[in-house]
């Protein structure tokens, strides 16, 4: 087998073309994967704080913004009409009763329309998250149907938002037979929600330091 000598000038550009090849290689292996990509994953990393940080900032300046529309909120909700004027299930509870004698007095007409009974609820608890609190009564009524329809219409879609809930509507056999018209016993659950109580703002001051004081 023959060899083929290389002139000079052919061997120096074989070396260069080999050097060039073990420079590209050692660049692989030495110099990109150990510094050139790390560096470039820092660079990823840096771009996406400085974007994460950009939209924290202007969160935070438009917090005043969203401070000032969520107060406005929340008085314009403690204003509502939607709510029981008084802020305690107690009180509530008897302005719900007086609630019903007026409503039956305002739509009897010319019917029977009458209270027998009346007594406040236990104030159940709110439920997780609830951020309301909710007054309840019991109600018996002795009415004709016409006044009936017209009390419970205006119970609940008058203001302040009321329920009518747990409703039993019975004629009373014995009284019935001794009168062909004889009313409707009627007997149901009237519930609202009380306003929310606001929250009086923390005050600064300090009550003055007895201890330092002349006896």
């Amino acid at each position: 087998m023959k060899t083929i000598a290389m002139n000079p000038r052919d061997s120096r550009i074989a070396a260069i073309i080999l050097l060039l090849l073990a420079l590209a290689l050692a660049y692989v292996v030495l110099l990109r994967w150990w510094f050139v990509v790390p560096l470039q994953q820092v660079r990823a990393e840096m771009a996406d704080l400085r974007d994460t940080h950009s939209r924290y900032a202007a969160a935070i300046a438009e917090k005043p913004a969203l401070q000032q529309r969520l107060a406005a909120l929340g008085a314009g909700q403690a204003a509502s009409s939607a709510f029981l004027a008084a802020d305690d299930p107690n009180t509530a509870a008897g302005d719900l009763m007086q609630r019903v004698i007026d409503v039956v007095a305002a739509n009897a007409g010319g019917g029977q329309c009458t209270v027998t009974q009346k007594m406040p609820l236990p104030s159940p608890a709110p439920s997780a998250g609830e951020p309301y609190r909710k007054a309840a009564v019991s109600i018996s009524l002795n009415c004709d149907m016409a006044p009936l329809a017209a009390v419970l219409q205006a119970l609940e879609q008058g203001t302040p938002y009321l329920f009518v809930d747990d409703l039993s509507i019975y004629r009373n056999p014995v009284v019935a037979q001794q009168n062909n018209a004889a009313a409707l016993e009627v007997q149901f659950s009237l519930s609202g929600y009380v306003r929310p109580a606001r929250t009086a703002p923390a005050s600064s001051d300090r009550a003055p330091d007895d201890a330092g004081g002349v006896p």
